[in-house]
């Protein structure tokens, strides 16, 4: 049995890790809140837009924003793996690492794929293979559309000059506190909307097709990519609380063990002092 140095200790080291966890899951409660509502607010906007956009893109021509919906050979794909910038949230990151490894294994094994990283997670996971040919985790500093808007117009600009053929976003979407549900959604080329989900609808134009197709078009998919980063952002909080929350739970349990080794320990070593007392006044009496 360990001497009661040690025990305390450990008791005292526990303690101080279960006050920093404790502390962590607090903050991204609080971080958690604001960036729930952000997400929740922008969902119906950005979806319904989307759905817009997928019911234009049937029509359109190479001349009025069809380059973003032009069907080409698959060759060269580019993956934006949105993580996160810090750690200590369960399998938030590590999920987007093997769903992006899992997706170049099944559909584009012997393409040529790139990785646009958002998040040092992901660029850190990437990087040793070379594959990253950008790394965009200075967004998540400051976490508005116009940051985002340049990230997406540089995607949007390498799709047209041909650098890919094939964007995909991959991320984590927010469902509550304690689900992420990890999206893999294509970015580039808009995808049509099947005849199933949404009916073909006559569209009156105003001013001209053309003038709000190529102003639609670019809107959309720089509030599509806003929001899968703004999904990935509330999930890192929400990951980060359910994880900060069960190891201060562990560290609790772990505390409670030693301070009942602890006071075992101290008993017996009362019991052997008295005994030795005992002992030692028996033999004087001796």
């Amino acid at each position: 049995m360990a001497n009661l140095k040690e025990i305390r200790n450990r008791i005292s080291s526990v303690s101080s890790t279960m006050q920093i966890t404790s502390a962590m899951k607090m903050v991204s409660a609080a971080k958690l809140k604001k960036a729930q509502d952000a997400i929740t607010a922008m969902r119906p906007y950005s979806n319904k837009l989307t759905e817009l956009l997928q019911s234009l893109s049937a029509t359109l021509d190479a001349g009025s924003g069809g380059k973003f919906a032009e069907q080409r050979d698959i060759e060269k794909v580019l993956i934006v793996a949105i993580t996160s910038n810090r750690g200590l949230c369960g399998a938030f990151n590590s999920n987007i690492i093997k769903q992006v490894n899992a997706v170049v294994e099944e559909h584009y094994k012997d393409k040529d794929v790139s990785v646009l990283a958002i998040g040092k997670k992901a660029n850190d996971a990437f990087s040793k293979n070379g594959s990253v040919i950008a790394n965009k985790s200075e967004v998540f500093d400051d976490l508005t559309f116009d940051n985002v808007a340049e990230i997406a117009q540089m995607i949007m600009d390498k799709f047209v000059d041909g650098a890919f053929d094939k964007v995909e976003l991959v991320y984590n979407s927010f469902k509550n506190a304690a689900t992420q549900i990890v999206m893999t959604e294509q970015f580039l080329p808009i995808v049509p909307a099947s005849d199933e989900t949404n009916p073909n609808l006559d569209y009156i134009f105003e001013p001209t097709k053309e003038e709000i197709v190529e102003t639609l078009i670019p809107k959309s998919l720089k509030t599509q990519l806003f929001k899968a980063i703004r999904d990935s952002f509330a999930s890192e909080h929400g990951a980060r609380m359910t994880a900060m929350h069960k190891a201060t739970d562990n560290a609790t349990d772990l505390r409670d063990q030693l301070k009942l080794t602890y006071n075992k320990a101290r008993q017996a070593a009362i019991t052997n002092e008295i005994l030795e007392i005992v002992g030692g006044a028996e033999a004087l009496n001796n």
